[in-house]
Parts: structure tokens; C-alpha cells; sequence
């Protein structure tokens, strides 16, 4: 061990000395030759470092044995570090110090703009992203652009029809790992997302942060053009078709076209004569899973819409609605033939009749 010590302090000195003579030469101060001759020999270093750390599935290069051997475990599948708490597993142990931090409820990282914590450096960078308008990653197909790398994968697979994920257990297909864990739990049954102020539970995180909307009151999603807001960015996409008058789906057997997909399929049945919802009380059966819901009203008795003025209650929010104008004298439905004008559509139709009663006898 002595022996090795001296040959190294030796090495040292012959080094230092030789290095000493070639600044003469270059007329360069020493102490900013060997920072650049150490910088140099590192790069080298490294460069040859990944060289050596290929993986032998794909092109990825690590600098070291650690960094290829934390590759790996992509292509293997291999999570060793295992949470204590619940079935959690990771590849990698900052990974897991990462998800501790659900169960604990720890969000270190604080936004200096808003109330905003999270659990991760990546997630407050992407939060920012929001304040500053900053979306880095664009499409080479498109305009569209976007905040995180995965959002960009997402929206390049509307391009390719590409969805990746797929059900183990029946045809389904998704463009997302997210979307294929929340369908999996339709044949599971588990709802693992709880509402804490409610007894709402759901299948994904994202539908229980729309869901507390409701509880909240917050309407993110603003239209430019009127003064509408709503929970939802698929929300507002359907409201601005209201000002630009597009209907894109359409039917295939007539001319009836509509802002949304659900009133196309519900549509659909009256040529098609379905009525695919059952009431389990009696044989009524109905073509949209919101009929049959007011519908189950009639056996339970029950009416959650309630006039805050007088004592009236209805299992439909439309005739709350209409019931409402009693009160502010509201006639919103006129005649464009006269000057009728009514509380509801229903009256308003039946006063039209009249009309055209009138003209079959002239």
C-alpha cells in the first residue's frame, strides 16, 4: 500500500512539473491549463463511458453501469423497489420516494405565482408552463402544440389512428396507459377515486378533478365570444359549435345532423326503434339513460328539483325551469306569427296549432 502511495504522489509531481514546462511554451498561466486539460480528459472520459454502456435492445447509451442497468428495466418489466404501504412497485428508488409522497401527502414544491404544490420538480415545471403560455412541444403534422412530451404523443397518435393500448380481456383500445387503466375497471368494478365530500367514486383521478367542480363552484374553461363558462374543456369545445353552427355528426340514413355525438345515438334509435334502457321495476323501457333515471323518479317518489321561492318540487329540471318563470314573469317563447307569447315550449306549440287549424279552414 506504501509502495502504491509514493508511485502515485510521484505521478503527481512528474505531472504537475511537465505541465508547469508546456505553459512556457504556450505562455498560458498553469492553473487554467489543467482545468482545461482536466475538463478535456473528463469528456473523453464520458464519451468513452457511453460507449461502453450500450443497451442491446435499442440505441440508448448510459455513463455508467447504473444508468444502463435503470434502462433495462423498461424493456424487462423489472420494478425491485417496492412500496410498504400499498402494491406499488418502481424501477428505480427515487421513483418510489416519489410515490411515499401519496400516501404522506407531501408537496415539497411550491409554485411562486399560485397556491399550486406538487409532488415532483417535473410537475411544478410543467405547472409553470400555465403561468408563462409555454408550450414546447409541437407537432410536425400540425399546428397544435403542447406543455409535456406526453401530451404530444397522445394528440400524434390522432394523426396515426395508433392505440397502443390495448384490453387484455375484451377488443378495447386506447391512446393512453391512463384511459386503458380506467377502462380496466370496468370489468373489475373497483372505483378507486373517492369523492371526499360525497359518495361519488370513479374510475380515473381526472374525472373525480372534474366531478369536485361541482363541490367548488370553479369554472375553468371561458368562451371568447359570450360570457359562458363551464367545467370542461370538451364542454366548451361543444358550446362554441353554438357560434360557429357546426354539426358534425351526422346521420347516415337522413339530412339530421347535431353539435353532439349523444344526441346522434339517441337519435339513432328512432330509426333503429331501440330503446336499449330497462326499468327494473316495471317494462318501461326508454332511449337514453337520463329518461330512465327521471323515469325510476316515479317509483321512488322522489324530486330533486326545488323551487327556492315556494314549496314546488319536480323529477324533471325543465318544468323547475318553466315553474321559475311564474315567479319572474319570464315569457321566453313567442309566436312568429303574433304576439303570443308563453312560459313554455310545449304551450308555445300548442298556440301554433291554432294558427294552422285557422288556415286548413279559410
Amino acid at each position: 500500500m506504501e509502495k502504491f502511495l509514493i508511485e502515485n504522489i510521484t505521478r503527481q509531481i512528474i505531472n504537475t512539473n511537465l505541465n508547469a514546462h508546456i505553459c512556457k511554451h504556450l505562455n498560458e498561466n498553469p492553473s487554467n491549463y489543467d482545468k482545461r486539460n482536466y475538463e478535456t480528459s473528463n469528456k473523453t472520459i464520458s464519451k468513452n463511458q457511453k460507449e461502453l454502456f450500450k443497451c442491446n435492445k435499442c440505441d440508448f447509451c448510459g455513463s455508467n453501469k447504473g444508468v444502463l442497468k435503470r434502462h433495462v428495466r423498461k424493456h424487462t418489466g423489472k420494478k425491485p423497489f417496492k412500496c410498504n404501504l400499498c402494491d406499488c412497485c418502481c424501477t428505480t428508488q427515487s421513483n418510489l420516494k416519489m410515490h411515499m409522497r401519496t400516501h404522506t401527502g407531501d408537496k415539497p414544491f411550491k409554485c411562486n405565482i399560485c397556491d399550486y404544490c406538487c409532488t415532483t420538480k417535473s410537475y411544478l415545471k410543467i405547472h409553470m408552463r400555465k403561468h408563462t403560455g409555454e408550450k414546447p412541444f409541437k407537432c410536425n403534422i400540425c399546428d397544435h402544440c403542447c406543455t409535456t412530451k406526453q401530451d404530444l404523443k397522445m394528440h400524434i397518435h390522432k394523426h396515426t389512428s395508433e392505440k397502443p393500448f390495448k384490453c387484455n380481456i375484451c377488443g378495447y383500445c386506447c391512446t393512453t396507459k391512463v384511459g386503458l387503466k380506467a377502462h380496466m375497471c370496468k370489468h373489475t368494478g373497483k372505483k378507486p377515486f373517492k369523492c371526499n365530500i360525497c359518495d361519488y367514486c370513479c374510475t380515473a383521478k381526472s374525472y373525480l378533478k372534474i366531478h369536485m367542480r361541482k363541490h367548488t363552484g370553479e369554472k375553468p374553461f371561458k368562451c371568447n365570444t359570450c360570457d359562458y363558462c363551464c367545467t370542461t374543456q370538451s364542454y366548451l369545445k361543444m358550446h362554441m359549435r353554438m357560434h360557429t353552427g357546426d354539426k358534425p355528426f351526422k346521420c347516415n340514413i337522413c339530412d339530421f345532423s347535431s353539435r353532439w355525438v349523444g344526441n346522434l345515438n339517441i337519435y339513432m334509435h328512432k330509426h333503429t326503434g331501440e330503446k336499449p334502457f330497462k326499468c327494473n321495476i316495471c317494462d318501461h323501457c326508454c332511449t337514453t339513460k337520463q329518461h330512465l333515471k327521471v323515469h325510476i323518479r316515479k317509483h321512488t317518489g322522489e324530486k330533486p328539483f326545488k323551487c327556492n321561492i315556494c314549496d314546488f318540487s319536480n323529477r324533471w329540471l325543465g318544468n323547475l325551469n318553466n315553474h321559475m318563470h311564474k315567479h319572474t314573469g319570464e315569457k321566453p317563447f313567442k309566436c312568429n306569427i303574433c304576439d303570443f307569447r308563453t312560459t313554455t315550449k310545449w304551450q308555445l306549440k300548442s298556440h301554433i296549432q291554432k294558427h294552422t287549424d285557422e288556415r286548413q279552414f279559410k
